[in-house]
């Protein structure tokens, strides 16, 4: 991968691109005073020098599925195996190897309880040489989703951010469904969430204006959202961890909402399992992560306990990209 480091303009690109992924490189270029040619000649760098891509995300919580957290713990021999096999499950979205090569961790979508129930009481369980499986449901999501780390990097003024996001409505938490075009029209966009109109029209035999519709009824009922993905390097966060804390229940929901504001933090939820609140943070190097649970979360009111382990290697991030 290039180390060439990004620039100011890369940055605002990026978190341009965080606010709406399918924003036209002309609208970009206006409200950053450059043109849309130089807009699409910085990210077609970007995607070569920091992997980035623009992918369509279903929030699963609006179609009423809830989402896991699986840890597989297993001997060194099989991680990788086992993360490359979960990796190619259309039903997991994040496969990264953790604590050493010896611990899988697996974010899972399930679509039905079957699909579940497969997956966690059969064929892990039966899978050789895992030690041992833990799963923890998602209850509460307090950051994550539509909103992403470069919505704290701040490199485009109040102004620029507020021109560049999307007027939509705002869901109610009613509970809505997907049929049979919606999937198709949504696993498209999971591939490339930039995507031409004239390019869906194409894949899917429906009507340009038909698709377009969807795409516009998805987003506005919060059921499809864009979400930028790129190698944490190429921003200069070389150490990704998740953090498992233990938290005195009334003590859970403001250490939630504490972690949402901290910019280390790229997600954070509160689970099921002993540890009841789970983050996901990336810092520069081990010193700074150092300062960061000490400073930061030692600051924070009812934490019991903290399980820091660290992602050694990213397997799979939303689509299948095996890792040599």
């Amino acid at each position: 991968m290039d180390s060439q480091p990004l620039d100011e303009l890369d940055l605002k690109l990026l978190q341009a691109l965080q606010l709406d992924g399918r924003a036209p490189f002309s609208r970009i270029g206006e409200v950053l005073g450059v043109s849309d040619q130089t807009v699409a000649r910085r990210f077609r760098r970007l995607r070569t020098t920091a992997g980035l891509r623009v992918v369509g995300m279903v929030d699963e919580s609006r179609l009423g599925r809830t989402s896991w957290l699986v840890r597989l713990r297993c001997t060194p021999d099989v991680a990788g195996q086992l993360a490359n096999a979960l990796a190619r499950r259309s039903d997991t979205s994040y496969v990264d190897l953790i604590s050493a090569g010896t611990e899988v961790l697996c974010a899972m979508k399930p679509r039905s309880r079957e699909e579940r129930d497969e997956l966690l009481f059969d064929r892990l369980q039966r899978t050789p040489r895992v030690i041992s499986v833990s799963a923890h449901c998602l209850l509460h999501k307090f950051y994550g989703g539509r909103l992403g780390w470069l919505d704290k990097i701040q490199a485009l003024s109040p102004h620029e951010a507020d021109a560049l996001r999307p007027s939509r409505l705002e869901p109610d938490d009613a509970i809505i469904g997907l049929d049979a075009d919606d999937e198709a029209l949504t696993a498209l966009l999971r591939r490339d969430g930039r995507a031409t109109f004239s390019e869906l029209q194409t894949a899917t035999g429906q009507s340009e204006s038909v698709v377009k519709r969807r795409v516009e009824r998805l987003r506005a009922s919060g059921a499809l959202y864009f979400e930028v993905q790129h190698h944490r390097e190429s921003v200069g966060l070389d150490v990704g961890a998740m953090l498992w804390l233990t938290v005195a229940p009334s003590a859970l929901a403001d250490a939630g909402r504490a972690l949402a504001r901290h910019r280390e933090v790229g997600f954070a939820a509160a689970t099921t399992g002993q540890a009841n609140l789970v983050a996901s943070v990336a810092t520069p190097d081990t010193g700074r992560l150092y300062h960061y649970l000490s400073e930061k979360i030692g600051a924070l009111q009812g934490v019991q306990a903290v399980e820091t382990t660290l992602t050694l290697r990213q397997v799979k991030q939303l689509t299948y990209e095996p890792t040599r």
